[in-house]
């Protein structure tokens, strides 16, 4: 409970102890941007430090490449061990960057600008992905109620509308965070990134999509579609946080790895019952794809909006259907060889 003095002489009592503490802040906010001030000198020197050595050892690897040509076979082995040891240094250097600031990438300089977005400590950086991961699940409840509603209660194109908006909201934010988390130690990379950009695409060409006889056509077949994609990210979510909530205590994945909506080869093991719906959710983008291309053909087509989620269901299925089969085929080749070792 806060003091309130009663008399003068209690007023100017706490009115002393006030200065006294004023002091301290000054002092202590002094010493804070002071060691603010070395911490962002530290930062400039690690960086460069880093980058020097990547640099240097880029130039000593071809230089050694060159003397294991050129020089005596017995010379080998010793080439051999520094090159190995010189295979750590990126996962290192990747662990340290984690750590300190970046520029941007283009898509966060467009969005953001020149803000730095590197969390500098490993409680703030799980925070910001424990976040991460929980909006994902929340708006993929959200939207499965949503897309439900539409499907089967629900037949208004305002509320469509609606629906397809936050469709874009979702996927724009998650390419934003995305973004963050890889300037952050993350290793999400490849189609499993760019597909949510396309999401977007094809969310915001669907939300442009006027009220008309061919979207009628492909409303309900795109409401079933969206029902099943986000009941098998939910499923994805559900148990891709539970293996890597295990793989992480065995200390077999990056603790900043995240759920993707995709396979990844670190899910082989107890999540490979998720494949046929996975398969089966990426040739219901071809079935979209196929149908909207042969409703181009019909005399009633007008609408630009048929041909461009045509061709974006296509790039979604393709992307999708060939890293998920990539990722099955690496494994199964890993394992033949594993066998006959």
């Amino acid at each position: 409970m806060l003091f309130s003095p009663t008399s003068l002489s209690e007023c100017l009592q706490e009115w002393e102890d006030l200065e006294k503490d004023y002091q301290q802040v000054q002092e202590t906010h002094r010493l804070y941007k002071q060691k603010l001030e070395e911490v962002s000198k530290l930062q400039d020197s690690c960086s460069a430090s880093i980058t020097r050595q990547k640099k240097r050892i880029k130039e000593l690897s071809d230089s050694l490449e060159e003397c294991r040509q050129k020089g005596k076979p017995e010379d080998g082995s010793a080439i051999d061990g520094i090159l190995e040891s010189m295979k750590e240094r990126p996962n290192v250097f990747f662990e340290m960057e984690a750590f300190l600031p970046k520029k941007n990438g283009l898509y966060l300089s467009l969005v953001l600008g020149n803000v730095n977005v590197t969390l500098l400590d490993k409680q703030s950086k799980f925070a910001y992905k424990d976040e991460y991961e929980k909006f994902k699940l929340y708006l993929t409840v959200i939207l499965l109620l949503f897309s439900f509603t539409c499907r089967f209660i629900v037949s208004y194109r305002a509320v469509d509308a609606l629906f397809n908006f936050l469709l874009v909201w979702y996927y724009c934010t998650l390419t934003i965070r995305e973004s963050i988390l890889i300037n952050n130690g993350s290793k999400i990379k490849g189609w499993w990134v760019f597909q949510h950009y396309v999401s977007t695409f094809l969310s915001g060409v669907m939300l442009t999509w006027p009220e008309g006889e061919l979207y009628q056509m492909f409303r309900n077949q795109f409401l079933s579609y969206s029902l099943y994609i986000n009941f098998v990210q939910f499923l994805q979510y559900y148990y891709q946080s539970g293996c890597l909530y295990r793989l992480r205590a065995l200390g077999e994945r990056h603790n900043m790895d995240l759920t993707v909506e995709g396979f990844q080869s670190w899910m082989w093991r107890g999540l490979t019952f998720l494949l046929p719906f996975l398969f089966f959710g990426h040739f219901f983008q071809l079935y979209n794809g196929i149908t909207l291309f042969q409703m181009a053909q019909l005399p009633e087509w007008k609408e630009w909006q048929v041909l461009m989620c045509a061709s974006t269901f296509l790039v979604l299925f393709m992307g999708n259907f060939f890293t998920t089969l990539g990722v099955v085929y690496h494994k199964y080749t890993h394992q033949d060889k594993a066998k006959d070792l």
